[in-house]
């Protein structure tokens, strides 16, 4: 079973993000998660290649759950989502 402190510290061990918000939807069994990552490593990234980049990263955990959505941005991308 895979909680989101575990996840949390996975993300932050391997994506070096700048924000990680992270929503369990499966009521704390860990079958569903929401996450977003803000991450300079996104930069110069397409959506499906950032997904697959967080996919390959965090394989260990993704395989282990139903459902991962993932939201990926860069640092720039987020600071106009977080301000408008």
């Amino acid at each position: 079973m895979v909680n989101a402190q575990q996840l949390e510290l996975l993300i932050k061990s391997k994506l070096q993000p700048t924000h990680v918000e992270i929503q369990d939807l499966s009521g704390g069994c860990g079958q569903n998660f929401v996450v977003t990552i803000v991450s300079p490593l996104f930069e110069g990234k397409p959506t499906l290649a950032r997904h697959r980049f967080v996919n390959h990263e965090l394989d260990e955990v993704v395989k282990q759950v139903h459902a991962f959505t993932q939201k990926c941005y860069t640092p720039a991308q987020w600071e106009r989502i977080t301000n408008k």
